[in-house]
């Protein structure tokens, strides 16, 4: 169970990385301003501070999990799991956040919560 919960976070990292490069790097493209409903050109300059300040918070809790899913590869299960669950239960914490705030991000809220969550389910079995 702990190489699944490992593989989800994994997974989940890698999902939050290309949202972080998104918002960071991408923001004024057509085709992110079509994934995020950025209508203009002129709101995507408007809103792109924004946008490459959370790119960066979604890239930290990549990172907390990824260092939590090595040092749980290296048998630091205390801290691993520590990691894991901060970064992945974070992440699936914002997706709640965002569906809360309006339920027509449902499905950007599910494609960037439900593996995190998963991952945190996995691991509370693994290591309790």
């Amino acid at each position: 169970m702990l190489v699944v919960s490992m593989g989800l976070a994994g997974l989940a990292a890698a999902v939050h990385v290309y949202i972080f490069w998104m918002e960071s790097f991408a923001w004024t493209r057509p085709a992110t301003r079509k994934v995020f409903g950025i209508a203009t050109e002129e709101e995507a300059q408007t809103t792109r501070a924004l946008a490459y300040n959370q790119g960066f918070y979604n890239l930290f809790l990549a990172l907390m999990a990824v260092v939590g899913i090595v040092l749980l590869a290296l048998d630091q299960t205390a801290a691993g799991a520590a990691l894991v669950f901060a970064g992945c239960g974070s992440m699936a914490l914002a997706a709640l956040v965002l569906v809360a705030g309006s339920r027509s991000y449902a499905s950007a809220a599910a494609k960037q919560g439900v593996l995190p969550l998963l991952a945190v389910v996995t691991l509370a079995i693994a290591v309790v």
